[in-house]
């Protein structure tokens, strides 16, 4: 057993990063389209990712600053246009969502390098993934910075305005996770199914919901 106070024993980013990515997991992924300027598409995964409040409707996740501390193309474009698309892939997208990850130029397209098709997405200027089976058309409320030093992360708090859901995959309360067939991030190039699962009923009070609401 290994104790750390890290006032006393410093730890460098590079093994807290490892301690983080494979402990804190499987992680769910945003797979997050912007627009710069100039129009030019941007796509990213990201996996410092969750939802932050439900009313209003509040995704967040965190692209980290590079190695030599530079931001991702996603932090630039919302600078310069304030929205987003965050996407669910799913394993049927995974080989495309994985091909965004690569470090292009920047305003290269990486829907063009993943061979993904834009459609249109309700409430927001930034195009959606075509086959993506949810996607949610976000404004930009606030990026909370942590710093400018190698690794250091970019909270971006994004407002959900539209959303697109299959049907095959929502019918409206539940949501098909055998239709969505959803992925979690571990470390390194480890993806984690949700293929294999089970249930401990909550007591009633833990919920955030009402009685009211739960039933509806």
């Amino acid at each position: 057993m290994s104790d750390y106070l890290l006032e006393e024993q410093e730890l460098s980013a590079a093994k807290i990063y490892r301690l983080f990515s494979g402990s804190i997991c499987p992680r769910p992924i945003a797979w997050v389209s912007t627009l710069d300027g100039q129009g030019n598409a941007n796509l990213a995964p990201f996996s410092f990712f969750n939802v932050v409040s439900v009313n209003p409707p509040v995704l967040g996740f965190s692209p980290l600053l590079d190695g030599d501390a530079n931001p991702k193309d996603t932090i630039r474009n919302l600078e310069q246009v304030g929205e987003c698309v965050v996407h669910i892939s799913g394993e049927g997208l995974v080989q495309e969502m994985n091909a965004t990850s690569a470090g292009l130029e920047h305003g290269d397209d990486e829907f063009i390098h993943a061979g993904l098709e834009k459609v249109a997405m309700a409430g927001v200027s930034v195009p959606r993934v075509a086959g993506a089976p949810v996607a949610f058309g976000c404004r930009l409320r606030e990026i909370i910075r942590f710093g400018d030093q190698p690794l250091a992360g970019n909270l971006v708090l994004a407002e959900v305005v539209s959303i697109h859901v299959d049907d095959a995959v929502w019918d409206g309360r539940h949501v098909s996770v055998e239709g969505l067939r959803p992925l979690g991030r571990m470390a390194g190039n480890d993806y984690a199914r949700c293929s294999d699962r089970f249930a401990v009923e909550r007591p009633a009070s833990g919920s955030a919901m009402s009685s009211q609401q739960r039933g509806g």
